[in-house]
C-alpha cells in the first residue's frame, strides 16, 4: 500500500517526520533509483527506498515501554543544551520510540514511550481524560494540605478539575501527599502547590490509568505486558 515518504521513514524508526522531510528536500531519499520529492507516496512491498544509499528498513514492530525516569532528565529525543535525555535512557531498546507526553525536567518517575504514533495520540487526545497519579513531598504550611490543593479549581485564570488528593505521610514541616490530576496541564501539580504556599521537594508520576510503576529502578525500562495494553486500551 503506498503512503507518504515521510511517513514510512519516520515508521521504519529512522527518524521523525519531520527529519524526512528535511531529508527528502535535501534530496537524499530516492524511489527506484529517482531522487524523491516533497508529498511523494511510494508502496515499500514494490519500491526501492533509499536514504543516503541505505536501503529503508522494513517497519518496525510496535513497541510500547515503560521508563522510570530519574530527575535531570529532559523528555525530548535530543537537547539543544546538552541535557541529558531519555532518549538515552531507552538506546538499548532496539527502535525508535517517543515520549508519549512529558514529565519536567526536576520531575520523575512512569513514563510511556513508543514508536506506535496512532495510539500515542489516542492517549494523548483530552477527551479521554486518562488519570495520572503523583506522589508529592511538599514543605510550608502543611496542616490541611490536602484540603487546600484538592479546593483549587483554577490556575492563573483557567478553570482545572480538582484533583484527588490523600496524605500519604504528615510531618511537622513537611507532608508526602497522593495527587490524581486528569488533564495534565504544563507543571500543572507544582502551579497547584505553589496557589497554596506549598513548596515541592518531590515529584513522581506512580500511575498511569491502569498502569502501575511498581519496583521499576530510576532509569530502568520494560515493554507493556499484554495484559497491560489490554487493560491500558482506549475506546
Amino acid at each position: 500500500m503506498e503512503e507518504r515518504l515521510q511517513k514510512l521513514i519516520a515508521a521504519a524508526g529512522l527518524c521523525s517526520r519531520r527529519a524526512a522531510e528535511a531529508r527528502i528536500a535535501a534530496g537524499r531519499v530516492t524511489v527506484n533509483g529517482v531522487t524523491a520529492s516533497l508529498g511523494q507516496c511510494a508502496d515499500p512491498a514494490l519500491d526501492t527506498i533509499l536514504v543516503d544509499g541505505v536501503p529503508l528498513a522494513r517497519r518496525a514492530q510496535p513497541r510500547y515501554l515503560m521508563l522510570n525516569k530519574p530527575r535531570g532528565y529532559v523528555c525530548t529525543l535530543s537537547d539543544e543544551q546538552g541535557r541529558p535525555t531519555v532518549a538515552e535512557l531507552v538506546a538499548d531498546c532496539g527502535v525508535r520510540v517517543v515520549p508519549v507526553g512529558r514529565l519536567d525536567l526536576d520531575s520523575e518517575g512512569l513514563l510511556l514511550l513508543t514508536n506506535d504514533g496512532a495510539w500515542m495520540q489516542r492517549i494523548l487526545h483530552p477527551r479521554y481524560e486518562i488519570d495520572k497519579t503523583y506522589h508529592v513531598l511538599v514543605a510550608g504550611d502543611v496542616r490541611g494540605a490536602a484540603e487546600r490543593l484538592a479546593s483549587v479549581t483554577a490556575l492563573d485564570g483557567e478553570a482545572i478539575r480538582p484533583a484527588r488528593v490523600e496524605t500519604l505521610r504528615l510531618g511537622r514541616e513537611t507532608a508526602e501527599l497522593s495527587v490524581t490530576i486528569h488533564e495534565g496541564k504544563n507543571r500543572q501539580i507544582r502551579r497547584m502547590c505553589t496557589s497554596v504556599g506549598l513548596h515541592v521537594k518531590r515529584l513522581r508520576r506512580v500511575q498511569e490509568h491502569n498502569l502501575l510503576l511498581g519496583t521499576l529502578p530510576p532509569g530502568a525500562w520494560r515493554d507493556l505486558t499484554a495484559e497491560e495494553l489490554r487493560g491500558f486500551e482506549i475506546q
